[in-house]
């Protein structure tokens, strides 16, 4: 019998993917300030990240509801603590709380974004530090792709499991602070700032 997908989102390997060229950098930038140690990945896909971040000294535990990419993953990085799971379960009943919780391009994906927003502030412990990406979608990047006719192609509507929420920089401080995260900060990465293709929030739970 064939098994039941998860999240419905589906990997054909285990390698990193073209937007990984902008996020990796300015990740790793962030990661040196803080001191290396354990690490959760809230959506780790194929594993492709969580395998660097273990290459720069991290110690890492993931989940992801992609059952394929667990597959990918534990298949290719058999030294990886990553599993099955979702950021609507109780994670930290299963693994504990972490100093570092990483999530790239993970929350435009799901449906519950405050339970996601709550389950990555419970992952952390106190003073730790979540680090969070996702598609930037701003007035001025929004109005060149409308003047330039690619509205449709970025926003994915013809995507099967694809992006359904879309993040602005207020959008997604206030998901941040409301499930009780402070000392919120942005950096826009990918092209020059106001077409910038990701933004990665910085966010601390005091």
């Amino acid at each position: 019998m064939e098994q039941t997908e998860i999240s419905g989102y589906r990997w054909d390997d285990s390698e990193l993917t073209s937007s990984h060229d902008y996020l990796l950098p300015a990740l790793l930038k962030e990661l040196r300030r803080l001191r290396e140690g354990r690490l959760f990945e809230l959506g780790c896909g194929n594993g492709s990240v969580a395998n660097v971040l273990s290459q720069h000294g991290w110690d890492v535990t993931g989940i992801d509801p992609s059952t394929d990419g667990i597959a990918q993953a534990n298949s290719r990085f058999p030294h990886l603590k990553l599993y099955a799971g979702s950021a609507y379960d109780d994670l930290s009943a299963s693994y504990g709380r972490f100093p570092v919780v990483t999530s790239l391009e993970v929350v435009e994906h799901v449906y519950f974004p405050r339970k996601y927003a709550a389950t990555l502030f419970d992952l952390l412990e106190p003073g730790g530090t979540a680090i969070i990406s996702t598609p930037y979608h701003g007035y001025w990047k929004n109005l060149v792709l409308a003047l330039t006719g690619r509205m449709d192609a970025h926003f994915t509507a013809l995507w099967d499991h694809g992006h359904i929420k879309f993040w602005s920089v207020r959008t997604l401080g206030v998901l941040l602070k409301e499930a009780g995260f402070r000392d919120i900060a942005f950096t826009r990465v990918g092209r020059v700032p106001p077409l910038a293709k990701s933004m990665i929030a910085i966010a601390r739970k005091p």
